[in-house]
């Protein structure tokens, strides 16, 4: 299984048993507010929010906190500015990390990221260090019981999806940045709800992980995902 669909589970096995909501809710209120800032509040006109906006429903986050965080961004209401930033770097074995945050001071993000690196047997990287090694792809999960393997082939072709590959558990749909939105509501259309659907940072040429670091690499990718002001993490490797 790929490193970016078992991290994906583990992350959401995670949020489940932890009960993050409030956290998600959090999280998601950033994106919206920083596509709204840059795109403009209009869904329909901004592919960026649209794609939040569909999050922020998946996980049944209130109305009313989706559209504050829509006017926050507009201006509307106030609200703090977020800068966005990326954090590349390597974890245990070598493994390339991508983080994507939002934040409102860089600095005390940036040495947050480097003591979770150090303290997790990694280490903080400079830009264009790793990116490299990564391509910014739409992503959706379709369990294996709701569809047969041929059927959402047909399906994910006809909708203009770029690949398709069986999990133990789910189908992994993979499409272009620009049809992620067209191949998720065409699937939806025909009765296939994806359980998680995104735009993220796939790894080209994922790398096996030593079973003897595993757990030290995984303590990093966790302690990364906690933080506050991280929206995505990334990592090259097959767990």
């Amino acid at each position: 299984m790929s490193g970016h669909s078992k991290w994906a589970n583990i992350k959401h096995r995670k949020g489940a048993q932890d009960a993050r909501r409030a956290k998600l809710f959090t999280r998601i209120g950033r994106e919206i507010q920083t596509a709204a800032r840059e795109g403009g509040g209009d869904p329909a006109a901004n592919a960026r929010l649209r794609a939040a906006m569909v999050a922020a429903r998946a996980v049944n986050m209130p109305g009313e906190n989706i559209e504050r965080a829509v006017k926050r961004g507009t201006g509307e209401i106030e609200g703090v500015h977020y800068e966005e930033v990326v954090y590349e770097g390597f974890g245990p074995g070598g493994v390339a990390v991508l983080v994507q945050a939002l934040t409102d001071n860089r600095n005390r993000t940036t040495s947050e990221m480097r003591f979770l690196f150090t303290r997790n047997g990694g280490d903080l990287g400079g830009a264009g260090s790793v990116a490299w090694m990564f391509e910014r792809r739409g992503y959706l999960e379709i369990a294996r019981d709701a569809v047969s393997e041929d059927a959402l082939t047909e399906a994910v072709i006809e909708a203009g999806g770029d690949d398709l590959r069986v999990g133990e558990e789910s189908y992994e749909v993979y499409t272009a940045p620009g049809a992620f939105h067209a191949v998720r509501d065409a699937l939806e259309k025909a009765g296939l709800k994806p359980s998680n659907a995104e735009l993220a940072m796939i790894p080209q040429n994922p790398v096996a992980v030593d079973p003897a670091r595993r757990g030290q690499l995984l303590a990093l990718l966790e302690s990364l995902d906690d933080h506050d002001d991280v929206q995505q993490v990334a990592a090259n490797c097959e767990l």
